[in-house]
């Protein structure tokens, strides 16, 4: 039976139908793909990175990494800002805006200086796109006047913010670079620069395999090849974590906030959105499944709304945020040990082979019954959890506490998806 919750929200002020965005990439460069999305159910495009400068691409760009069979664990673009010319992207961006009213078109952009920042803000203003996204990101440009070597520099973030809202009221988003420490300095700067909220995170610095045939890594152009940026799947832990520390942060977690960085499904999207987030970017999952992948998402969205008793997406937004705490706040006074299910057991021996060579050799193995039995060395680390085949076959068990530690109700986990 089809779940019907309303998944309409408000970001930087814009009414957007859902939080489903294309993020600036090779997804969004021009009308008609951008039109199918529009009429596939995407809520909105930050349309693919336009700057003055055309970039001249290489042949061929894309790699992916997998595992065990698995395809597109993790994916490598090579590919710069768009490669067609400004005048034309704009034109773009106009026709969709007048053919599209319903749907939220965001500008990207990308400078070399102060004064073509300032250009195409002004150009942007004259367009009337709602919002303005400004790309200091893009780990793969061939000048380091741009992308991910403005965005580890402060100072450079935060002049061309200014060099952007000194030309536009349009509220403006600062894409951030996973490729530093601390994003929280760069997007300080960004706010202080005028920006109205930021997105993260941008592929991260990469090489996903080596071609033992050419010797350099892929993809292989005439026998050489780059580092470049990684997205997919793979990087959705990492983008977890820079969200988390963004929307943490006393300055910009007060900011409406964009997640990028491997959502492929509906529960990668909930997750971005219980952290905080009031939007959600996609490409390596278009590029895989194409445009139609929304639906899934939607739904699933959807679904998990209808089952926990949410009508709307502010109902949850930011709800697990509070709940990740430093480390140093978590209590240490218990161990969980795992229960084990003599039903579901498989007698693989897995658990017990992680737990003797990786672990605390906290589980013996009974031949005969072909089944793991707990010792006393178990620290109920989970690692046995975590490698076992069959879920909630190991699961949490009994509570035991240390020493001399005062006892408190425990939240445990119960279900393992």
């Amino acid at each position: 039976m089809a779940v019907k919750k309303d998944l309409s929200v408000e970001y930087l002020g814009v009414k957007c139908q859902n939080p489903f965005f294309l993020s600036s990439s090779p997804v969004g460069s021009n009308y008609e793909m951008v039109a199918k999305c529009f009429e596939t159910g995407w809520g909105g495009v930050m349309y693919k990175t336009v700057g003055i400068f055309v970039a001249d691409e290489c042949s061929p760009r894309f790699d992916q990494t997998n595992k065990e069979g698995l395809p597109w664990v993790g994916f490598k673009n090579m590919e710069q800002i768009s490669d067609k010319p400004t005048e034309v992207n704009f034109e773009n961006m106009y026709k969709l805006m007048r053919d599209y009213p319903d749907h939220v078109m965001v500008a990207s952009i990308m400078g070399s200086s102060e004064e073509e920042w300032k250009q195409l803000a002004k150009m942007c203003d004259e367009l009337g796109c709602p919002l303005i996204e400004g790309n200091f990101s893009c780990p793969q440009m061939t000048s380091h006047a741009m992308g991910s070597d403005v965005g580890t520099n402060p100072e450079l973030v935060k002049k061309y913010c200014e060099a952007v809202t000194s030309q536009t009221k349009i509220p403006f988003i600062a894409k951030m670079t996973p490729n530093i420490t601390s994003m929280e300095v760069p997007a300080r700067a960004a706010l202080e620069g005028g920006a109205a909220g930021v997105s993260t995170i941008n592929t991260i610095k990469s090489i996903t395999n080596i071609d033992f045939e050419n010797m350099t890594a892929m993809p292989v152009v005439n026998g050489k090849s780059s580092i470049s940026g990684y997205s997919g799947a793979a990087v959705k832990p990492i983008a977890l974590r820079f969200v988390t520390n963004l929307l943490q942060d006393e300055i910009v977690g007060k900011r409406d906030l964009s997640g990028i960085g491997g959502i492929e499904t509906w529960r990668d999207a909930a997750e971005f959105l219980a952290l905080g987030c009031k939007n959600l970017q996609v490409t390596t999952a278009i590029m895989q499944y194409g445009y139609r992948i929304v639906e899934d998402m939607a739904s699933g969205l959807m679904h998990f709304m209808e089952e926990r008793g949410y009508n709307k997406l502010d109902e949850f937004i930011g709800c697990a945020l509070n709940n990740i705490v430093p480390a140093e706040d978590l209590n240490r006074d218990f161990k969980i040990l795992p229960n084990f299910s003599d039903e579901k057991c498989l007698g693989c021996g897995r658990c017990y082979i992680s737990c003797y060579d990786a672990a605390h050799q906290a589980i013996d193995w009974n031949a005969e019954k072909r089944r793991p039995e707990l010792n006393d060395n178990c620290v109920g680390c989970h690692l046995c959890l975590n490698v076992c085949p069959v879920q909630e076959c190991i699961t949490p068990g009994e509570i035991k506490w240390k020493e001399g530690r005062e006892h408190v109700d425990v939240a445990l986990k119960h279900h393992y998806e």
